[in-house]
């Protein structure tokens, strides 16, 4: 039995998706969370094989829950299940270790057979965007993605270098190499192209 534990903000995904898996005869859901801190309790509570989760969630998002699980060696493979199409979202999921990354516009039938590739120790990706995703490399660092992160969602620099324990300077050190490294004009743009890229 693949033991099963869902991670979707929208509850009527959520929903959805742990009646389409309990159909299967070999997989069971062990229980479901809202958002990604909840996610991670439950995590280390239930200890399933599997963890099926959404990229953008409140609290921690789906690539900083399996960064997370990769960090602490723990024995559960994670599976990404996103509207965003992004290379860039792609390249960081396999990064820190994802097993598998599918469309939530894929055939429903896919992702129970994705769930047996990656709990057999597959992987378990959406083709064409694998082909996508190494066409073109990030060129932040966590830090800059952090720090533009949180620009762009109307921090000041201030208040940025408080969240990060970084020094004001050093705050708009990393903003200006973001800014740089991507060829924007300001801060702004730069957070809009990260984000169309899936490097945010």
């Amino acid at each position: 039995m693949i033991r099963v534990l869902l991670a979707e903000d929208q509850a009527m995904v959520r929903g959805a998706l742990s009646a389409l898996l309990n159909l299967e005869s070999d997989i069971e859901v062990l229980g479901s969370a809202p958002d990604g801190e909840t996610a991670w309790r439950e995590l280390q509570r239930l200890k399933p094989d599997l963890l099926v989760t959404d990229i953008e969630m409140p609290g921690l998002t789906g690539l900083e829950i399996a960064q997370r699980v990769r960090r602490h060696e723990l024995p559960v493979k994670v599976v990404i299940v996103t509207t965003f199409a992004r290379p860039g979202f792609l390249r960081r999921a396999l990064d820190a270790g994802v097993g598998g990354y599918l469309l939530k516009d894929a055939p429903a039938e896919n992702l129970a057979d994705a769930l047996r590739t990656v709990h057999r120790g597959g992987r378990a990706i959406d083709p064409q965007l694998a082909l996508e995703a190494w066409s073109e490399a990030d060129p932040l660092n966590d830090r800059e993605r952090q720090v533009l992160r949180l620009a762009g969602e109307g921090h000041s620099a201030g208040d940025i270098g408080t969240q990060l324990n970084l020094s004001h300077g050093t705050v708009r050190n990393y903003l200006s190499e973001a800014i740089g490294k991507l060829g924007a004009a300001n801060r702004i743009e730069a957070y809009r192209l990260a984000r169309q890229k899936g490097w945010l």
